[in-house]
């Protein structure tokens, strides 16, 4: 019997199976090709969805309107300043009027509750297009990312560097889990993942032949090492003041080019973006002239260098999301 996942959310991937995301990432990489072959696919002309983003993105909004519209959907933007959701609408109510006019919901924010009402009230599809907790659109396209570098992506090692209690590394533990893959967590304990999380990832890893391993130890987590991830040190709405307690922490934990000689020499390099791998932004100049730290979570070399992959994952973004909002509006 063939996947189908038509009027499902997709709010983190713990609700699905890795046949079902096998399924989307197949659909993701025959998206992909029509896409780069000019064949056009409006499969979904006539439907309508809105995107409800409480924190501002490039690659998430570009890729659900892009996305949207090559499947022949109209799509509305809303930003903070243009919805009553919270201040004088209550969620559940705006939920339910959205459900009525669209025929899915994207939001990126904050709180995961916040998607989960929008799916319990509303009555269509929603998609997690990033919260505090989960970010799982990206991790389709990680995943894509892998598959298009290795293939099969059963028991090969993928290590996240860094800040291991955000919603990409939570994510990233769960896609391993659900993919039989081996997934490191490598940084300070202090900044680890949930225990709560890590034991359903676990669970999962027991029926899918996936590890899970926790390390505070560089070496241990770029040993063997065939994809080496991380993120920005300080994620948005965090507050400022926080910058120089995270270098402390995270700075051993920067991805160089001593750290990539000590993976396999196969290894590939991925950010979800956006990086400060230079000084290029004005957080990064201004962490150089407070810090001297020229490069953060990852070097210009690197970031540069022949082993990087982060603008093709970054492209996958638009076709992966094409396959989650194709696949459960169909």
């Amino acid at each position: 019997m063939g996947i189908n996942i038509r009027g499902r959310s997709f709010l983190t991937l713990l609700d699905f199976t890795p046949a079902e995301i096998n399924y989307m990432l197949d659909l993701s990489a025959e998206f992909k090709r029509m896409k780069n072959n000019g064949v056009e696919h409006k499969w979904l002309t006539g439907k309508q969805v809105v995107l409800l983003f409480e924190k501002t993105s490039t690659r998430t909004r570009c890729a659900f309107e892009v996305g949207a519209r090559d499947l022949g959907m109209g799509v509305t933007f809303l930003d903070p300043g243009s919805s009553q959701m919270g201040k004088k609408e209550s969620l559940a109510d705006t939920a339910k009027v959205l459900g009525r006019m669209y025929d899915g919901i994207e939001y990126r924010g904050f709180k995961q509750s916040v998607v989960e009402d929008l799916a319990r009230y509303s009555g269509v599809p929603v998609w997690n297009g990033l919260t505090d907790a989960f970010h799982p659109t990206q991790m389709l396209a990680d995943i894509m990312t892998v598959k298009e570098e290795f293939g099969d992506v059963r028991g090969r090692k993928l290590t996240f560097f860094g800040d291991a209690r955000n919603n990409v590394a939570n994510s990233l533990m769960v896609v391993c889990a659900k993919l039989g893959m081996h997934f490191c967590a490598c940084g300070p304990k202090e900044l680890m993942p949930a225990a709560d999380l890590v034991e359903k990832c676990k669970a999962v890893a027991a029926e899918t032949g996936a590890t899970i391993e926790l390390t505070d130890d560089v070496n241990q987590g770029a040993r063997d090492c065939d994809v080496l991830y991380t993120d920005i040190w300080v994620s948005m709405g965090e507050p400022d003041d926080i910058w120089a307690e995270r270098i402390k922490l995270l700075r051993p934990y920067q991805v160089n080019k001593e750290l990539m000689a000590q993976a396999k020499p196969t290894a590939i390099f991925l950010h979800c973006l956006p990086s400060f791998h230079d000084r290029e932004t004005t957080i990064g100049e201004d962490i150089y002239q407070k810090f001297d730290l020229p490069a953060m979570e990852v070097t210009d070399d690197v970031f540069l260098g022949t082993q990087a992959r982060q603008f093709d994952e970054a492209e996958n973004r638009m076709h992966t999301i094409k396959a989650v909002m194709y696949a459960t509006l169909k």
